[in-house]
Formats: structure tokens, sequence, C-alpha cells
């Protein structure tokens, strides 16, 4: 275990030519630098956080929702059927044509009626739009605080007015107390939205932002274990500006507010483009590749650090293309998506509808500006 942890920490890789560990120690009482074991305060502090989210959403995002007149409704249940909910649970939820054909024989139904059992099922066990308003308002409520917060500590800090201050007497630089709780603040909440999410709407992409997740606590704990925390804290505000219109948008869509829903999405739109392909390219980045190679010089967590903060800055890019075409389909067409990340399937179809009927619909759908398919941009996005 010694040896493993000796790899690991290996001053080589963590911190510049002849700067090692030892060099680190607490310069004087009260005055310290980052350390690992710092982080380890996130996790009670997470739990915590968890915490006060239930009580948030129970008291205070529920009553909001019930002013607004969103309603706790539940979707149509299936009809108990053994043989169906058998396929449903070991074999798919969204059965092809082959299996289809051969349920109807071996049940004497109709395709379409099986057809529309596996939608109610798949239906069922989905969360209400109340149930979404409540996640939503608990994020949004926590992006703007963070954001306000890291903004008035950014303000009066040096750095944020020259970014080269990021890198002067690197890796000496002391850690105050307001960076020091932005840090694991931040660090905190991701670990929260790791542990409840599995217990949070079930979502087509919860692989995927669980490994976002894992990735923006790793970036984050990782920029604080080798003292690069005053760029971080860079980087982290960038981010946080975007997440709470987003949030915002999604609010006013689940309340109904389709012109407010429309206009906070552009806004959200314009300060995703702004922050993450204007500001954070040419104002972090080029002080994490330029400005601390020539103050600095490079070494190999600064290398693993860039490369890390390139392929974030190619998501941006992945993203905003999706941003923006959402956001083109709703000038032209007068009205954005709904979030189909909840996967919630359509249920107002009943037993009569034709194929006539759905083939309308979905010309409907090409005229009226809903957006049928295309998804809400995934958030976060941060890290």
């Amino acid at each position: 275990m010694a040896a493993l942890s000796a790899w690991f920490w290996n001053e080589k890789f963590w911190l510049p030519y002849n700067v090692s560990w030892a060099d680190l120690a607490d310069p004087a009482p009260g005055v310290e630098y980052p350390k690992a074991g710092h982080l380890l305060s996130a996790f009670p502090l997470a739990l915590g956080i968890f915490v006060v989210r239930i009580f948030f959403e129970r008291f205070i995002a529920s009553p909001c929702a019930h002013l607004l007149r969103i309603q706790d409704v539940v979707s149509r249940r299936a009809q108990p059927n053994a043989v169906l909910e058998k396929v449903f649970t070991c074999i798919s939820k969204c059965p092809d044509k082959y299996h289809l054909d051969g349920l109807s024989k071996q049940l004497d139904w109709e395709v379409r009626k099986i057809q529309r059992w596996f939608r109610h099922r798949r239906n069922q066990d989905k969360p209400s739009t109340r149930t979404k308003f409540c996640e939503s308002m608990w994020r949004f409520t926590f992006y703007l605080g963070i954001f306000t917060y890291g903004l008035c500590f950014l303000w009066q800090s040096p750095w944020m007015w020259d970014t080269r201050q990021c890198w002067y007497n690197y890796p000496y630089q002391i850690l105050t107390p307001g960076l020091y709780y932005y840090y694991v603040t931040e660090l905190a909440f991701y670990w929260s939205l790791m542990f409840s999410q599995f217990r949070d709407i079930k979502r087509k992409d919860f692989l995927i932002m669980f490994v976002h997740h894992l990735a923006t606590v790793s970036l984050i704990s990782f920029s604080y274990a080798n003292n690069m925390a005053r760029v971080g804290s860079l980087v982290m505000c960038v981010h946080d500006t975007s997440d709470f219109l987003l949030e915002t948008a999604k609010l006013a869509n689940y309340a109904k507010y389709q012109r407010l829903c429309d206009f906070v999405f552009v806004v959200f739109g314009a300060a995703f483009f702004v922050t993450r392909l204007i500001i954070y390219p040419f104002w972090v980045l080029n002080s994490t590749m330029f400005e601390s190679w020539e103050i600095v010089g490079p070494f190999g967590s600064w290398w693993l650090f860039n490369v890390l903060l390139l392929v974030l800055q190619v998501l941006h890019v992945i993203w905003s293309y999706l941003i923006a075409r959402i956001a083109f389909n709703a000038l032209m067409r007068g009205k954005v998506s709904k979030d189909v990340r909840s996967d919630i399937e359509s249920s107002s179809e009943d037993e009569t509808e034709t194929s006539h009927n759905r083939a309308s619909a979905k010309r409907e759908n090409g005229t009226n500006g809903h957006f049928g398919s295309k998804p809400w941009v995934q958030k976060d996005e941060c890290w």
C-alpha cells in the first residue's frame, strides 16, 4: 500500500521541477496550502446537502408547485399481465416486431394493444411534472447561490482581473478560507448528485450523467490537490454562469409559461456561447496553457490538466451546436421543445387512435412550433 501511495503521489508528476511535498508543509501556524486531505470534508457536507435537498423539495418546492397549479398526476397504469411483465423486466421494455407478433399469438391480443400496454408500463414508473419541477427548483436554487458566492469571492480576488496571478509564486500559494469553502461546496454538491442520482428521475442519459459527475469530481479534486485552485475557481465560475438559467427555463416550461421559457432559453444560449466559446478559451485556457508555460513551465500534472480542459472545450463546441439548433428552431417556429430527458412518453393516444391520426399529428408538429423528439440540450456541463 505504501508503494502504491508513493507511486500515485509521485512528486515528478504532481509538482514543478525541484519542488517536493515537504516544501508545501504549512509555512506558519494558521496558514496552509491546499492538501488532498482537505477534500475529505466534502463527504459529510455532501450528506448535509442531500438532507437539505429533501427538506427543500418537500417544504419549499412542493408548495411552490402547488401555487403554480402543477399537479402530481399519476400516469395511466398498465393492466396486470404476468407474461408481458416478464418480457418487460427480463427481455425488453420496447419489444421489436418479432416479439410483438409472438406475444400477439400467445395472448390472442392485437399487436397495437400490446404496444399500448408497453407504453403504459414504461410510463407508470415515470415521475410527474411536479416531481421534475421540485428537482429543477432545487438545482436552480443551488446553482444561483453558488454562482453568486463565486462571483462575489472572485470579484475581490486579484487573479480574476489578472490571470497571471494564478501562476505567480506557484505552487506556494496560500489557501484562503473563501477559496476553500468555494471548492469544498462545489465538490460536495457533485458528490451529492452522484449519490442522489440513484433515487432521482431515471433518465435516458443516466450513465452519461453519472460519468459526467464523476469526471467533475475528479477535475475539482485534481486541481485542488496540485494547488491549481486559483485557475480552478475561474473554471467553476465560468461554468456556473449559465446553469441556473437553464433550470429557470425548465421551471417555466413545467409551469406552462411558454413565452418565459422561450425567452430564458435564448438568454441561456447567449450566456452559454459567451462563457464557453469566448471567455473560457480566450481567458481561462489562455492562462492555463500559455501564461503558466511562461511563468511556471510544464510538468506532468500540468499536461494532464490542460488535456482535460481541452477535452472540455470540445464538449462545449458540441453542446453549443445543439443549443444553437434548438434556439434557431425556437425563433423560427415560436416554441422551445420539452425536456425529453425525463423519458416520459405521450399517453394521449387512446385505443381508437388510427394511423391517419398519428400521421396528422406528425404533420401538425412540423408546423405548430413543437420540436417533437428534439431534446433539450443536457446541462452541465459544468466541468
